[in-house]
């Protein structure tokens, strides 16, 4: 039985956080999520929510990652909380080619009226590669 990873989760930057292989500081964490900053912010709050399991991207959710997604948006939310109102924010994830990385990871960014005409492109409701939270929306998506 191969217990081992695969090597594309070793190269991970995003699996090298979540197995602890990083300084990189850590707001909250549970046995499935973390969050942390963005390293380059496109808001002046911008936190991403990634899984300890590694998932490509929201494209490969399935019915069965509903429920996860559900915790990535409430950790986010919980995350912009502690430092902004709730009110001005978004969360969100980018559609492939468009991620970062190739690790399922949730935006949330506050506050949103104030981003920057940049970051409005990226992340604001007029960009085309920008999804918001919707889980049963983003399975559904997939279906298609």
């Amino acid at each position: 039985m191969n217990t081992g990873r695969s090597s594309e989760e070793e190269d991970c930057p995003f699996c090298q956080i979540a197995n602890n292989q990083t300084d990189t500081e850590i707001l909250e964490s549970d046995d499935e999520l973390l969050c942390f900053r963005d390293v380059k912010p496109g808001a002046v709050h911008h936190f991403l929510v990634i899984s300890r399991i590694h998932i490509d991207n929201c494209k490969c959710l399935k019915q069965n990652h509903i429920a996860l997604v559900e915790r990535m948006e409430k950790m986010g939310r919980s995350a912009l909380e502690k430092v902004c109102d709730l009110k001005d924010i978004r969360l969100g994830f980018h559609i492939p080619p468009f991620s970062s990385v190739p690790h399922l990871h949730l935006h949330a960014l506050a506050p949103a009226s104030q981003m920057a005409f940049k970051s409005q492109l990226r992340y604001g409701p007029q960009s085309h590669w920008f999804i918001t939270v919707k889980p049963y929306q983003l399975v559904e998506n997939r279906k298609k």
